[in-house]
C-alpha cells in the first residue's frame, strides 16, 4: 500500500510516497480501506511542526471515510461496512488518513448508512461532526438565533447547513465584502462584517460559534444576549491565550469549548440522519489523489474559497 511519511516536519517537500505493507490488525484495532478523506489547513500546520505532541515520522490526516478491511480480534464490526473515523489520535499520536489502509482503534471507527460515493462522504466527518457539536454545546432551540463567527470556512458552512436544518435563525460573518451574498445564497439569514475583530453589528444573539479564537472573544460576548453562550472551536487568529480577559463581562453570559478529539457515536448518527433528511453539503472545492498530496496542501492555504479540499483514494 501507498502512505504519506513525514520523517521530519518542513514544506511539502517532506511528505514522502513510500510502499508499505498493509498493517496487521491486534485484539483491539481494525483495518479500514481507505476511499477518502479531507485536508485541513491544521495539518499543513501539523506538518511544517507547528503540533508538539506529533512525533515524526509520521503519516498525518486526522480524518478518514471507508471500509472495514480486516477486524480485529474483538471487533463488532464487519468486514466491507462503511465507516468513518477522526480524531481520537488519529493522524497525531498514531498514523492517520494520508495512506491507502491504516490500523485504527475499534473505539474510532464509527459506522454510517449514507448512502452515497466516497468524495462526498469525505466532507462530513470532522465539518460536520464540530459544526454539530458546537451547536450541541449551545442548548439552542428553534426559533433561537445563532452566529457563526468564521462563516466562510468549512466548518461555519457545516454549521449553517445544519442550525438552519434544526430551525435557528443564522447569522454568518465574514471578513471579506464579496462573500456576504455567497454566504447568504448559502443559507445564513443576515451576514456581518467582522473587521478589525469587531462586528459592524448593534444586534445580539442567543449563541455564538467563535472560531477565530481569544482575538474575538471579548466582541463575542459583547454581542450575546443575556443567558447566551459561547462556544470557541476554532484558533484561526492563532493566538491561544486571551490577553488581559475579563471574566466579569460574561455576567449573566456563558463561555464554553467544544473539542472533536472525543466523538459520540450517538451524536454521529443523529447528526447524518439530519444530513440525510436534509440533504445537507459543502461544496468541495477542489479533489487531488494521493500523488497530488504536496499540491493539495499548497492549495488549501491558498485557495479563497469557500468549501473542502478532498483526497480521492480510488
Amino acid at each position: 500500500m501507498r502512505a504519506v511519511v513525514i520523517d521530519k516536519p518542513g514544506d511539502t517537500d517532506v511528505m514522502k510516497i513510500v510502499e508499505r505493507p498493509i498493517p496487521e490488525v491486534t485484539q483491539d484495532m481494525s483495518v479500514m480501506r481507505i476511499h477518502a478523506f479531507g485536508v485541513h489547513r491544521y495539518e499543513v500546520l501539523t506538518r511544517e511542526g507547528g503540533s508538539p505532541s506529533v512525533k515524526f515520522p509520521r503519516v498525518i490526516g486526522v480524518e478518514a471515510v471507508g471500509e472495514i478491511y480486516k477486524t480485529s480480534k474483538n471487533s463488532k464490526l464487519e468486514v466491507g461496512q462503511r465507516v468513518i473515523t477522526m480524531m481520537g489520535g488519529f493522524g497525531r499520536e498514531v498514523d492517520g488518513s494520508y495512506q491507502e489502509y491504516a490500523l485504527v482503534s475499534d473505539n474510532n471507527l464509527y459506522p454510517v448508512n449514507l448512502d452515497t460515493d466516497w468524495v462526498t462522504l469525505a466532507q462530513y466527518p470532522e465539518n460536520f461532526y464540530t459544526a454539530f457539536g458546537s451547536i450541541k454545546s449551545l442548548s439552542l432551540n428553534s426559533g433561537q438565533t445563532l452566529l457563526v463567527r468564521g462563516g466562510t470556512t468549512a466548518v461555519g458552512l457545516a454549521a449553517i447547513k445544519l442550525a438552519k436544518a434544526l430551525g435557528i435563525n443564522v447569522t454568518a460573518t465574514t471578513r471579506r465584502e464579496n462573500m456576504l451574498h455567497k454566504l447568504i445564497e448559502f443559507g445564513a439569514d443576515d451576514v456581518v462584517i467582522d473587521s478589525d475583530n469587531k462586528l459592524k453589528t448593534d444586534k445580539n444573539f442567543d449563541g455564538i460559534i467563535d472560531m477565530v479564537g481569544t482575538v474575538t472573544l471579548p466582541d463575542s460576548i459583547s454581542h450575546l444576549n443575556q443567558g447566551g453562550t459561547v462556544s470557541m472551536i476554532g484558533l484561526l487568529a492563532g493566538e491561544w491565550v486571551a490577553k488581559n480577559f475579563d471574566p466579569f463581562t460574561l455576567a449573566g453570559k456563558y463561555l464554553t469549548c467544544f473539542d472533536s478529539t472525543n466523538v459520540n457515536q450517538k451524536w454521529v448518527d443523529e447528526m447524518f440522519d439530519l444530513i440525510s433528511k436534509n440533504k445537507l453539503e459543502i461544496p468541495i472545492v477542489k479533489i487531488f489523489k494521493l500523488s497530488q498530496i504536496r499540491e493539495a496542501h499548497d492549495y488549501v492555504m491558498k485557495s479563497r474559497d469557500m468549501g473542502q479540499v478532498i483526497i480521492d483514494n480510488d
